[in-house]
C-alpha cells in the first residue's frame, strides 16, 4: 500500500491531536496498579486512541497467558515490569519479528537483581520472556544514565509496590530527563511518594498507589508534524490551531516550540474559556529562520525526525546530537534517515551512532520519490510535509500512523482540503 500527498496552497485550521501516548501508557499502568491495592480503578480522561495505548490497554484489561504488544516498544517495557510484581500470575510477553530484535537485557538484569523471576524464551537479551509475578523486596540499583528512560520509568513505577521502596542511582550521562521526570510527576499525582534526592539518585517509598481522576494532555510528539507544515508552508498566513497542550507539560517534546523558532514558526498560547475547557496553541509563520542548527536533542530523540527533514527541505544545515536512542527505536531511524533522504537529494552523515549532520551536499534525485517507512509511524509522518516542498512523493505503508497518531492522514485532508 503506498500513498501519494498532495497539498492544497492555503493552510488553515484547527487540528484535534491525540492525547499523549507516553502520559496515557504511564497512566494506564499506575492505574492497573492501584487498582491492587485499592480494589477500584482511577478515571482516566482524553486517553489516547492510538496502537500503542490500544495494546496496553488490551494487555491490562484481558491478561491472558501470552501477552501479544506487536510493534509497542512502551508495552513492552513497562509491562516486562509490570508482570514482574502481578504475585501469583505467569506470563509470556511477545512482539513483532522486529520487537523479538529489540534489546532487553538491562531491563532485565536490572528486575532480576531486585528479585524478579524473568527467562528468556527464546534469545538471550530479547523477547520474547516468560514472567512469574512475585512479591519484590526491592533496594538499591544502579544503572547507566545513557539507557533508555523507558527502562528507568518501567523500574520507577513498580517502585511502590516493592516492600523496600527502590533507591535507583543513574551513572554516567542521563538521556532522557523528561521523560523521568513524566514519569515521576504521573506517580505522584496518584498518591506515590517519588522523586530526585540528587541530580543523579531517585527514591520511590514503598507506598500504595490511590486512585483518581487524572485527564491526559494533547501529544506535543504529534503537533512536531504540524509545525514542520507551517515551516516548510508557501502560504505566508498559514495558522493552525491545536487543542489541548499544555504549555507547563509534562512532555519533553513540548521543546519542539522552542526548536521551531529557529525554523520560523511562531507558538502562541491562548488559555482556555468556559466554553472549550482547554487552551489551545496556535502556529504561524515568523518569517525568520536560521541558516544552521546545532543541537543536542538527547531529551527529545522523538522529534529528530522532524527536524532533520524540516531542515533538509528549508536548507538548513545541521549538526545534532544526543541521538544514540534512535538505533533501537523502531527501526535504525539514523540508517532510516539517510537513506529516505537521499532519495530526495540530500547526502546526510553520521558519527558516533549518535550524531546526524548535513553541510549541504547534494545528490541526483528521482522525479517521483517513493519514501519507505520501516514499520515506523514517525518515518511516515515526518516525510509526508516534503510534499509542501516538491510534487512526486510517495509515502510507503502509510497505515503505520496508527501506532501513534491514526488520524494523521483525515487531518491533513481535513485541513488542505485535498485527497490523500
Amino acid at each position: 500500500m503506498a500513498k501519494k500527498v498532495v497539498f492544497g496552497p492555503k493552510m488553515r485550521g484547527c487540528v484535534v491531536l491525540p492525547a499523549s501516548k507516553s502520559i496515557s501508557n504511564r497512566a494506564l499502568v499506575i492505574s492497573a496498579l492501584g487498582k491492587k491495592n485499592a480494589g477500584e480503578e482511577a478515571k482516566l480522561e482524553n486517553i489516547s486512541d492510538c496502537d500503542d495505548t490500544f495494546v496496553m490497554t488490551r494487555a491490562l484489561t484481558h491478561m491472558p497467558d501470552t501477552i501479544d504488544i506487536m510493534a509497542a516498544g512502551t508495552a513492552m517495557r513497562f509491562l516486562t515490569a509490570l508482570l514482574s510484581v502481578k504475585e501469583g500470575e505467569a506470563h509470556t510477553i511477545t512482539g513483532t519479528e522486529r520487537m523479538r530484535h529489540r534489546p532487553i537485557g538491562v531491563l532485565v538484569d536490572a528486575l532480576r537483581t531486585l528479585g524478579a523471576d524473568v527467562a528468556y524464551a527464546e534469545e538471550e537479551g530479547y523477547p520474547p520472556l516468560y514472567i512469574k509475578g512475585k512479591q519484590l523486596a526491592g533496594g538499591c540499583l544502579s544503572l547507566p544514565g545513557s539507557v533508555s528512560s523507558q527502562y528507568v520509568s518501567a523500574l520507577l513505577m513498580i517502585g511502590p509496590m516493592m516492600q523496600e521502596g527502590l533507591q535507583l542511582q543513574l551513572t554516567g550521562n542521563i538521556v532522557s530527563r523528561p521523560y523521568i521526570d513524566m514519569t515521576l510527576s504521573i506517580m505522584r499525582s496518584f498518591g506515590a511518594e517519588a522523586g530526585w534526592e540528587s541530580e543523579s539518585a531517585i527514591r520511590v517509598a514503598s507506598k500504595l498507589y490511590e486512585p483518581t481522576t487524572y485527564y491526559i494532555e494533547s501529544d506535543w510528539s504529534a503537533s512536531s508534524y504540524w509545525y514542520e507544515m507551517v515551516a516548510l508552508s508557501q502560504d505566508a498566513d498559514a495558522r493552525i490551531v491545536l487543542p489541548g497542550l499544555f504549555e507547563e507539560s509534562l512532555q519533553g517534546d513540548s521543546e519542539v516550540r522552542h526548536i521551531f523558532e529557529h525554523l520560523g514558526v511562531a507558538t502562541t498560547f491562548v488559555r482556555a474559556t468556559e466554553a472549550d475547557g482547554v487552551g489551545s496553541v496556535v502556529l504561524t509563520k515568523s518569517g525568520r529562520c536560521v541558516e544552521r542548527l546545532e543541537m543536542d536533542m538527547g531529551n527529545q530523540p522523538d522529534l529528530a525526525q522532524t527536524v532533520v527533514v524540516a531542515c533538509a527541505m528549508l536548507g538548513v544545515l545541521f549538526r545534532l546530537t544526543g541521538l544514540q536512542s534512535l538505533k533501537i527505536k523502531e527501526t535504525d531511524r539514523i540508517a532510516a534517515l539517510i537513506c529516505e533522504l537521499g532519495k530526495l537529494g540530500y547526502v546526510i552523515h553520521e558519527a558516533d551512532d549518535s550524531i546526524l549532520w548535513w553541510d549541504g551536499e547534494r545528490c541526483d534525485t528521482a522525479a517521483e520519490v517513493a519514501i519507505d517507512t520501516y514499520e515506523d509511524h514517525r518515518m511516515a509522518m515526518a516525510f509526508a510535509p516534503c510534499a509542501l516542498c516538491r510534487e512526486g512523493i510517495v509515502i510507503n505503508h502509510p497505515e503505520v500512523v496508527s501506532k501513534s497518531y491514526p488520524h494523521y492522514w483525515d487531518d491533513l485532508e481535513l485541513i488542505f482540503n485535498t485527497t490523500l
